[in-house]
């Protein structure tokens, strides 16, 4: 985290602002912050929105087809892997359109 936030200040220091970056931990962030903006910023990017907690965890587990593809919007999808790009989203790939794509996971 002190990278990112010396990157932040390096990058706006090369255009003459001089800053200070707090790193607040406190609370905990969720994916329950995610504006319906976000969600729909994060679908446009090709990353499934994550579900609520209840429906994240049959998700996860297979049982149901809740996972919507960001790329043709069909819930006929599967998971592929219980992690994706990052420990926070899992792989799923799309049974219509045969896309792969991450599912972010409820994170609470």
């Amino acid at each position: 985290m002190d990278v990112i936030g010396d990157d932040i200040k390096k990058a706006l220091r090369e255009k003459g602002i001089e800053s200070k970056v707090d790193l607040i931990l406190s609370p905990a962030w969720t994916t329950d912050w995610i504006t319906p903006k976000g969600r729909l910023a994060l679908e446009k990017y090709g990353i499934a929105a994550p579900l609520e907690p209840e429906a994240d965890i049959e998700a996860l587990l297979g049982n149901k087809k809740l996972v919507k593809c960001p790329q043709c919007g069909s819930k006929n999808t599967k998971m592929v892997s219980q992690f994706g790009s990052t420990a926070c989203k899992a792989f799923f790939q799309c049974e219509d359109c045969l896309e792969p794509f991450d599912y972010f996971k409820c994170l609470k």
